[in-house]
């Protein structure tokens, strides 16, 4: 069919022109909206400037075809053949895509906001300044494609395929790229501001400068790449294998990043403020200094010997532990949850709940922290409910006492700065317990599982160098089966009070302290 007879017949009124063989006509310009070519021959055609909106192009042959500035909105290209066709500033929002082949396809600034290109071949092709915010892509291959500076905000480009793809300064901020395949490709300067990389693989991946603030990485491949002056504020990074890994002066201020890999990364320069240790893998990890500072200007840095990087980055999950001489039966557990979610009420920080091991013999009930300046305040907290919790409350303040008696003992300005703030942080602990013991008493007297909470305990406090220290340690501990076993005088609950407790000496309870000087802002409690 020549290219004028199709044009009389539609403005005749006729759509529908499936399979007709329009192979290097000439149709710029053309008026051919909702027209019906389904499976039709276009290759080589000029279809420059023409209104395709809402046409059936499914299954079209348009390899080589002149597209350039024409409109497609809403168009049905799927199944499609449009391999190195010139698209350029085309206007393909909304339109359907599925599958179709657009290998090395011409596409600077086109627009294709919203449009379905779930499983397209685009090998090759430029999508350079290219529209594409909410397009989907799941599943495409996008290898070898130049997507520099493209607008990709809110995109689906999952388990889509980026080998040796050039995304510089692409913007896919909010898009979901989780399982994807990102290897060796170039994100440098992009922004993934909050964008969903789960698990994806971005092995060798230039990153650098780019910003990936309150990204979720979890799970992620980063080994080897490039993220030096990469803006990863507030990204999750837990279980990402960062293994050497380039991070110098990348801004990682509270990053949750438990259980990545930092072994041989770079960290040199890196922006560190609120961002906890623990959990991390360091070894070989290589870093001369790290800025500390709140807002990230320099003039809090630490400097590090070679042999101090991998302690600096691998720390433990400071805990309190309350060993209970009883076996925590389900009344007990009920009250239990109830005297603390009141206390929760009073502490706000008080968040997370504790983990329970419970023997045939004994209860361990653990409370992990986000950082040590916690430590003795969870713990007198935590000792509320239980007969034992006033002796170790005392031996608790006890121990803080004993801190002011040595604070300015061979100290430098940051651990005497640190000591300050624990003892305010402990202080105003007190008053709030005070407080909740005062307005409401009963709360912290459980009605049902009495003869728990009236067991001898024994607590130990550990911070994040994985040193322990105690604070309480009931005689009876532990005493009372055997007594009853032996039946040498058992005795029966209520236990004796804890009397003269003897405390470790000062120089373990300052060193305990002083091991742990963090610049990590405590949550409040």
């Amino acid at each position: 069919m020549e290219a004028e007879e199709l044009l009389q017949k539609y403005a005749a009124g006729v759509r529908r022109f499936i399979g007709v063989n329009l192979s290097e006509a000439n149709l710029s310009q053309a008026n051919l909206t909702r027209v019906n070519l389904r499976n039709a021959c276009l290759s080589v055609a000029n279809l420059s400037g023409a209104n395709l909106s809402r046409a059936n192009l499914k299954g079209a042959k348009l390899n080589v075809a002149k597209l350039s500035s024409s409109n497609l909105r809403a168009a049905n290209l799927r199944d499609a053949d449009l391999n190195v066709a010139n698209l350029i500033r085309a206007d393909l929002s909304g339109a359907d895509l599925y599958q179709a082949s657009l290998i090395r396809t011409e596409m600077l600034r086109a627009d294709l906001s919203g449009a379905d290109l779930r499983g397209a071949n685009l090998s090759g092709a430029m999508l350079k300044e290219a529209k594409l915010p909410r397009a989907n892509f799941q599943g495409a291959n996008l290898s070898e494609v130049d997507l520099s500076y493209a607008q990709m905000r809110g995109a689906n480009l999952e388990q889509a395929t980026f080998r040796r793809t050039n995304l510089r300064w692409a913007d896919m901020s909010g898009a979901s790229l989780r399982n994807s395949e990102l290897r060796q490709v170039r994100l440098s300067g992009a922004k993934l501001i909050e964008a969903d990389l789960r698990g994806a693989n971005l092995r060798w991946a230039d990153l650098s400068g780019a910003s990936l603030a309150g990204a979720d990485l979890s799970g992620a491949k980063l080994s080897g790449a490039n993220l030096s002056g990469a803006d990863l504020t507030g990204a999750n990074l837990l279980d990402a294998s960062l293994v050497y890994a380039d991070l110098t002066r990348a801004t990682l201020t509270n990053v949750d990043w438990m259980g990545a890999d930092l072994s041989g990364a770079t960290l040199t320069g890196s922006k560190l403020y609120g961002v906890s240790r623990f959990g991390l893998k360091s070894e070989g990890t290589v870093c001369d200094w790290v800025d500390l500072s709140p807002n990230g200007d320099g003039s809090k840095i630490q400097r590090f010997r070679p042999e101090q990087v991998e302690e600096f980055f691998n720390e433990s999950l400071p805990t309190v532990r309350i060993l209970v001489d009883a076996v925590l039966d389900p009344n007990a557990h009920v009250a239990l949850a109830q005297v603390y979610d009141q206390i929760a009420r009073y502490f706000p920080g008080f968040k997370r709940s504790p983990n329970i091991d419970i023997s045939d013999r004994r209860t361990v009930i653990t409370f992990r922290l986000d950082n040590d300046l916690q430590l003795f305040s969870m713990a007198y907290i935590t000792v509320l409910p239980f007969r034992d919790g006033t002796a170790t409350q005392r031996n608790i303040q006890n121990l803080v006492q004993l801190l002011q008696t040595r604070e300015r003992e061979n100290l430098d300005v940051d651990h005497f700065r640190y000591i300050q703030r624990l003892r305010v942080f402990f202080e105003q602990t007190v008053e709030r317990a005070d407080s909740l013991r005062n307005n409401e008493p009963e709360s912290l007297k459980p009605d049902t599982g009495q003869s728990f909470f009236r067991a001898p305990t024994h607590v130990i406090l550990s911070n994040s160098k994985n040193q322990t220290i105690e604070v309480q340690h009931h005689p009876q501990f532990g005493k009372q089966r055997l007594q009853a076993a032996n039946r040498i005088n058992p005795i029966e609950p209520p236990y004796p009070e804890v009397c003269n407790q003897i405390l470790p000496p000062p120089f373990v309870i300052f060193d305990f302290v002083k091991t742990t000087v963090t610049d990590l802002n405590p949550d409040p409690l």
